[in-house]
């Protein structure tokens, strides 16, 4: 059976490769049938991952993870590098995800771009970022993962900007594309590292050798992968991209932005765990980053009348709960998991939603445009209604089994890190259920304020029946993660077990954090339940940066572009003054020998003979003097 899973592995990435290969070959010719190849061979590569779990389970712990090399990929002197993928209880996770929501986000796509003229082209792109996060997840060694890790990049810049003829989408895909090339420089350069100190870049030689490597060299590596992530995950200081990334379609925003990509940066801290663990400064610095982006993307989801944008937010700050339980080790590797995969299902079913109301208020996105929509959207409202509950955390959806036990372990964390993480996370507790509050009652409670030609209407079951299905997995996945130690006792051969001790007993931090979800729901009940103005108030100054993504771009601007303006600014003055004149003093100099020596050339036998004579005379003068 071992065997018979290590011969089907490559098929899992090698299916979406393929489909997204046939319909952009085939151009034109796959108009009718290219959308439906392409969910099929997603669909295929799910039921291949399903089964590769299946026979896992009926293996014992030790025998759980295979390898597949597919062939020598990089066999350069010391530099061997594999073409390998590795099936094993972490990445085994990311796959089911991966190829489970991404195909029914392509079955919602089908509805959602039904009049899209180059509804092939998206589908092949769709696959195309299947593929290479299914590469970046199932990668045995770095230099693949990093290969995944690119392809996964340049599928995103293609989805963002897919409607490119709109200059703020062209716009966003630049972005988006520049942002995350500053974290793959941390990639490269952790590659280098890796091959300097430990000269293999397997995964399992990395994290082995982590055990007795120079702390100064795991913190550099640490924090190497950290910058890496920060991009991908859309973490403070690289986070300003994913708001703007909302100019794709939506069906983009629930795959790459919700279930997926956005969790890369995730993926790569815990699988990298042991390095971390060794480096504590680089574990301290992605707590800090985790705790920031927490409270950074909560604050800006409070607000944006962007319902795609608030949801972007959400997402930011949702991937840094997951970020911040990494940076606890062991104590944390299993919740960051255990949020993610719940984060996956509500986060796709509250983006597919958005697009439900999109697509029946003829793609308006202003919320304050919006209202009384549960009753012409009532599948909508009942699906969307579902993920609210779970993002916010409401017993016994998953919000509340995942993001609660994040809270815990970070009350747990010890000294004075445990009650500082805590308020932290309680805090953007609170934040979470007011901003998500405010975008149920905007969007489907209060008056109508659509516009008169506008006539709101329930999605084809192309685009509900996947909604449905993540509104399923929103009520019950946290449950089944959390409830008996399911999930961490399946991951506990990777990831280690660690226990925390609270100040306190569980249910009493567990109650408190209800408390403060029901206050945010209450202020946010209180400010939005009356009529809505069609224009933002000018608001505080706080209000007033958060619809400024708390200056993200700003800081962007003055930290590292303006510094790159005149640091080329003054590049081109030392070329002008230096290199040039340089340049032009040679030019010169060769000019005015030219000069002289035509001089020499005049035509003239007198002159010539006059040289000859000179010239003879020197000569002997030489010889004589020597002779002497």
């Amino acid at each position: 059976m071992a065997n018979t899973s290590v011969q089907l592995l490559g098929l899992v990435p090698a299916l979406p490769a393929a489909g997204a290969a046939i319909t952009l070959l085939a151009g034109r010719r796959s108009d009718r049938w290219g959308h439906l190849l392409s969910t099929a061979l997603v669909g295929a590569s799910f039921v291949l991952t399903v089964g590769l779990w299946w026979a896992m389970l009926g293996r014992d712990a030790a025998d759980r993870p295979i390898t597949s090399i597919l062939y020598s990929w990089i066999p350069v002197d010391s530099l061997q590098v594999d073409a390998a993928l590795h099936l094993d209880q972490l990445s085994v996770c990311f796959a089911l995800l991966i190829t489970g929501v991404g195909f029914l986000i392509h079955v919602y796509s089908i509805g959602y771009m039904a009049h899209d003229p180059d509804r092939r082209r998206f589908f092949s792109y769709l696959n195309l970022f299947v593929a290479a996060m299914l590469v970046l997840v199932l990668a045995d060694n770095y230099v693949l993962m990093y290969a995944g890790w690119e392809g996964v990049g340049l599928a995103s810049y293609l989805l963002i900007g897919f409607w490119q003829y709109k200059k703020s989408a062209a716009t966003a895909a630049k972005k988006a594309f520049v942002v995350n090339r500053v974290g793959d420089m941390g990639f490269v350069i952790a590659l280098m590292i890796i091959f300097t100190n430990i000269g293999s870049f397997r995964v399992s030689d990395v994290l082995a050798a982590s055990s007795t490597a120079a702390e100064s060299t795991l913190t550099a590596l640490g924090l190497m992968l950290l910058l890496a992530a920060c991009a991908k995950s859309a973490q403070v200081p690289l986070q300003s991209w994913l708001g703007d990334a909302m100019e794709g379609p939506t069906p983009v925003s629930a795959l790459i932005h919700a279930a997926t990509m956005v969790t890369a940066g995730v993926y790569l801290i815990v699988r990298s765990g042991p390095v971390f663990d060794h480096a504590p400064t680089a574990q301290t610095v992605v707590v800090i980053v985790g705790a920031v982006t927490l409270l950074f993307g909560a604050i800006i989801g409070c607000a944006k009348d962007d319902i795609k944008k608030a949801l972007a937010a959400s997402t930011m700050s949702q991937i840094g709960y997951m970020v911040l339980a990494a940076g606890l080790g062991p104590a944390g590797y299993v919740f960051a998991i255990a949020h993610l995969l719940a984060h996956g299902f509500f986060k796709a079913g509250l983006f597919l939603g958005s697009g439900s109301v999109m697509h029946a208020m003829n793609d308006e996105t202003d919320m304050r445009r919006y209202g009384g929509l549960r009753k012409a959207l009532p599948i909508t409202f009942a699906t969307f209604g579902l993920g609210y509950l779970a993002i916010i955390g409401i017993p016994p959806l998953a919000g509340f089994f995942t993001k609660d036990h994040i809270i815990e372990a970070a009350f747990g964390a010890g000294g004075i890190r445990g009650p500082v993480l805590g308020i932290v996370t309680v805090i953007g507790a609170g934040l979470t259920a007011f901003y998500m509050t405010r975008v149920m009652l905007l969007t489907f409670f209060g008056e109508p304020r659509w516009e008169p030609n506008s006539h709101p209407h329930e999605a084809p079951p192309t685009m509900t029946v996947p909604m449905i299905i993540l509104a399923v997995g929103s009520v019950a996945s946290g449950a089944l993660f959390i409830v008996g130690g399911r999930l961490a006792h399946w991951l506990s051969p990777l990831t280690g077990e660690a226990h925390h001790e609270l100040p306190v007993p569980a249910w009493l931090i567990s109650l408190g954090v209800l408390l403060v979800v029901v206050v945010g729901m209450a202020v946010a009940w209180r400010r939005y339940r009356h009529e809505v103005p069609r224009t933002a108030p000018e608001g505080s100054p706080l209000t007033r940066a958060a619809r400024a993504d708390l200056y993200g771009d700003r800081f962007n601007e003055l930290a590292l572009m303006v510094p790159g303006q005149q640091l080329t600014a003054a590049l081109r003055v030392v070329e002008d003054r230096g290199f040039a004149g340089a340049e032009a003093g040679v030019a010169h100099g060769v000019g005015g020998g030219s000069a002289l020596l035509r001089r020499t050339q005049n035509g003239y036998v007198r002159s010539y003979a006059l040289s000859i004579l000179s010239g003879a005379v020197v000569v002997a003068a030489i010889t004589l003097a020597v002779a002497l």
